[in-house]
């Protein structure tokens, strides 16, 4: 819905409160037009219910107004007399209109002034409790910090798998959330029953038209204190998630914004840059891009060693880096006629050449194409992904001959925006301009494959083309204006990250937060409990900052253990008194 559909959707909230409650407004001392009035009514009704008036701003903040309401609408019955339980789940369970039913047809009802807000049993206070530590949670969760686990290495060496993350929200401003009827606490999933924690319709077919879809809330983020800015590590909305359910085969949904995968990766441009890659380096403008120390980014690496691998080598270089076979062909063996396009269907990619071989990354399966091409596997090369300082650091060491860095040259169309006239690789990609808000470019057929998605999926234009001629909303269209500033956002891991290579910009209302604070890290995380390592080294360590990362947890726990013989002698003391 847009603002005026909200506007009149509130308004039509307010004469169902009004016409629900005035009655019992007027039997607790107020006046009856006191229940009409927006904003006025809930603090008047928060006098009535003997509860603090900035109870009211909580009802106004989405999600938490959600858990808000019921309260409320328990706490309205209580304060005329009707404390049982079948009244608390009836008001409940008829989501607050039952509260109708004791206006007009409960004719004894009758105003407690000065009623007890204390719970009377055990059970009342544990769940009054419970109540409110959800809305105080869900309160810091949505606005404030979220935790976060990193699932893949696309970060590593800055942000490893298995670290659990504190990500900020108010960094860059929290986004109000745009579902509105959704379980507190929990991203898209509910735990355990695997099923969506919240209500739309993200059926591909429908979605556009679906009632549900209306109540969604439109893009709005508090204040922040800061913008984003090029290098920055952030935590964004996947704009690419059709996903369901991860690892299960299903058709591809439609989800909100803010209920769209998280993901984390390094924001390599910001709105205004033109951005280039080459040979996997990133350039701005036209100058490479210096990372922060703390950025150790990795790259495909061909690995030469004296005979061949050693346990010794691979282990220095890490079974896990391993990215890659290399294959020698004789270079009389690409004088065939057919050479050219057979290397090019089985994507190998060259190395090197020599006077005899030419050296390949890919792998030959097919015997028949072996035969052909009369290619080897080479026993003593192989791709691994490195840093460059341990590529530097490993040559010469246990039988390692040379290092040297690999980049995908062979240019196709697997990476953005999937355009035959616009392909590229991982590693080298043409410039490319990266939108600011307001800014307006020329528009034409060679250029829409670029901007397409976002003036169709990101900013809900209807895009057509005739011939040469592009309609934009049914008008002709030379060029356009953006709505919103944009982002590219690379992984560190160059080759393991899916990222804006792959599926282009991260709009500015996909973004969540950036990753402050690692408070705990577990290697092998996905390798089963009994595999679990607590890596002590990150626990309680900041994400930012320059230099090495400095754990403060042995601080806390000289803290806590301070805490606890203050708060021994301090008890000491009383009971001597």
């Amino acid at each position: 819905m847009n603002g005026t559909q909200w506007i009149i959707f509130i308004l039509i909230i307010q004469v169902i409160h009004f016409l629900g409650t005035w009655k019992l407004y007027v039997k607790a001392g107020r006046k009856a037009w006191e229940a009409a009035i927006p904003v006025y009514n809930a603090i008047v009704l928060m006098q009535i219910i003997n509860r603090p008036k900035w109870w009211v701003i909580l009802l106004f903040i989405p999600i938490i107004n959600l858990l808000m309401f019921p309260v409320v609408w328990v706490e309205t019955l209580r304060s005329f007399g009707k404390n049982s339980l079948l009244d608390t789940w009836l008001a409940i369970l008829t989501l607050g209109l039952y509260i109708y039913y004791v206006n007009y047809f409960v004719e004894d009802v009758k105003y407690i002034e000065n009623r007890d807000i204390h719970p009377k049993t055990a059970l009342g206070e544990w769940v009054s409790s419970i109540v409110f530590a959800i809305v105080a949670a869900t309160l810091v969760h949505t606005y404030l910090i979220q935790p976060f686990v990193i699932p893949t290495s696309s970060l590593e060496k800055t942000l490893l798998v298995g670290d659990f993350l504190f990500v900020s929200k108010f960094h860059y401003g929290a986004r109000i959330p745009m579902t509105t009827v959704a379980a507190p606490m929990v991203h898209d999933t509910l735990p355990i029953l695997k099923t969506r924690s919240y209500v739309a319709d993200v059926d591909p077919a429908t979605y556009k038209t679906s009632v549900w879809n209306k109540l969604q809330l439109p893009y709005l983020r508090l204040p922040g204190f800061k913008k984003v800015k090029r290098n920055d590590i952030v935590v964004f909305s996947w704009p690419a998630d059709t996903v369901y359910q991860f690892f299960k085969r299903q058709q591809g949904v439609r989800k909100p914004i803010d209920k769209k995968s998280n993901y984390v990766k390094r924001c390599v441009g910001v709105p205004g840059d033109s951005l280039t890659i080459k040979d996997g380096y990133v350039y701005i403008n036209g100058e490479k891009t210096v990372l922060p120390y703390r950025a150790k980014p990795e790259f495909l690496h061909t690995v030469t060693v004296d005979g061949q691998f050693s346990n010794a080598a691979i282990e220095l270089l890490g079974r896990e880096n391993l990215s890659g076979n290399v294959i020698r062909v004789p270079n009389s063996s690409l004088q065939q006629e057919r050479a050219t396009e057979v290397i090019k269907a089985m994507n190998l990619e060259q190395i090197k050449s020599d006077t005899s071989y030419t050296y390949y990354a890919g792998n030959v399966g097919n015997q028949k194409v072996k035969d052909y091409l009369k290619s080897e596997d080479m026993n003593n090369m192989a791709l691994f992904n490195l840093t460059e300082a341990e590529a530097k650091n490993y040559t010469g060491k246990d039988g390692i001959a040379s290092i040297n860095k690999f980049s995908y040259k062979n240019p196709d169309t697997s990476v953005f925006p999937q355009d035959p006239a616009h392909t590229g690789t991982v590693d080298n990609m043409g410039t490319i301009y990266i939108p600011e808000k307001g800014k307006t470019v020329p528009l034409n057929i060679e250029v829409l494959p670029i901007y397409e998605k976002i003036i169709k999926e990101y900013e809900g234009n209807d895009i057509k083309v005739n011939g040469n001629q592009i309609l934009i909303n049914g008008e002709v269209a030379n060029s356009y204006t953006f709505d919103q500033n944009y982002y590219w956002m690379m992984g560190d891991n160059r080759h393991r990250s899916e990222d804006s290579r792959f599926w282009g910009y991260v709009p500015e209302d996909h973004i969540v937060g950036t990753p402050i604070f690692i408070w705990m890290s577990i290697d092998g995380i996905n390798d089963g409990m009994s595999n679990w390592k607590v890596r002590w080294d990150r626990v309680f360590t900041t994400v930012n900052g320059d230099g090495e990362p400095t754990s403060y947890f042995k601080y806390f726990l000289i803290l806590l253990a301070a805490w606890f013989i203050f708060d021994f002698f301090r008890k000491k003391k009383k009971v001597d008194n």
